[in-house]
């Protein structure tokens, strides 16, 4: 990704349900970062429609549906999102090689056909509201770090950009994947906010100088009473000025 400064690296996720509320908090804090997530409540609710007017105010969506299916059902699914022109799409580092290798592909022919960048694709490794008893229940004995990091291989592998992975495991991620590999860190909440049902979690400058690439940060900007405040906090904590 480059040298990203501060304000580029924070994603405000959209985690509501209704266009009009989504583009109320996008119309507030477009002047202070142009990366939304777009996730299951809202594009439930709104349809595809909802990428193209995000976009619409000179913004970038990353489209957080985190697909997991058959690969030839997901490669269709990439080859559309790919036609919203989101800036990012996820898929289940579970779903295995085979999809996610197709759907890269479906995503890159797309994008070859239209002429435009091709999204970054990034695969979802354990997410932060597992432990290692949430993973065990599920049959996966070899815990939460050993798990993010077969998954990262795998999706290097796949030809995906990238992972969503927990604070915790960004370091562990970046010494074993190299500086190029994208790294999407939500379940960092700044020094002032609760936790919420996150179990894996750090503060925005702690998951910055661990190497993520981008935080993902909902209710302790969106619930807040001045969103705009709320969000230069956490700028400048990923600047380590608090």
């Amino acid at each position: 990704m480059g040298k990203l400064k501060p304000e580029e690296r924070l994603i405000v996720a959209l985690d509501v349900d209704t266009e009009k509320k989504a583009l109320e908090i996008v119309d507030k804090l477009k002047n202070d970062t142009r990366f939304f997530k777009v996730g299951f409540e809202l594009f439930s609710s709104c349809g595809p429609s909802i990428v193209a007017k995000v976009m619409g105010k000179g913004c970038e969506v990353f489209l957080d549906l985190k697909f997991h299916d058959i690969p030839n059902t997901v490669a269709k699914a990439a080859a559309s999102i790919t036609r919203l022109g989101a800036f990012m799409f996820n898929v289940h580092g579970l779903g295995g090689h085979e999809m996610m290798k197709k759907a890269n592909a479906a995503s890159l022919a797309e994008a070859d056909k239209l002429k435009i960048a091709k999204p970054k694709i990034i695969a979802v490794t354990v997410l932060t509201s597992m432990d290692e008893d949430a993973l065990k229940k599920v049959g996966v004995e070899a815990g939460v770090k050993k798990e993010v990091i077969r998954l990262a291989h795998l999706a290097k592998e796949s030809g995906l950009d990238g992972v969503v992975a927990s604070p915790e495991e960004t370091s562990l991620i970046r010494d074993a994947l190299g500086p190029d590999f994208l790294i999407v860190t939500p379940g960092v909440r700044p020094l002032w906010a609760a936790a919420g049902d996150q179990k894996r979690i750090t503060t925005p400058s702690e998951a910055v100088r661990r190497g993520a690439d981008f935080i993902v940060v909902g209710r302790p900007i969106t619930d807040a009473p001045d969103m705009v405040e709320a969000a230069g906090k956490i700028i400048e904590e990923i600047r380590g000025e608090r």
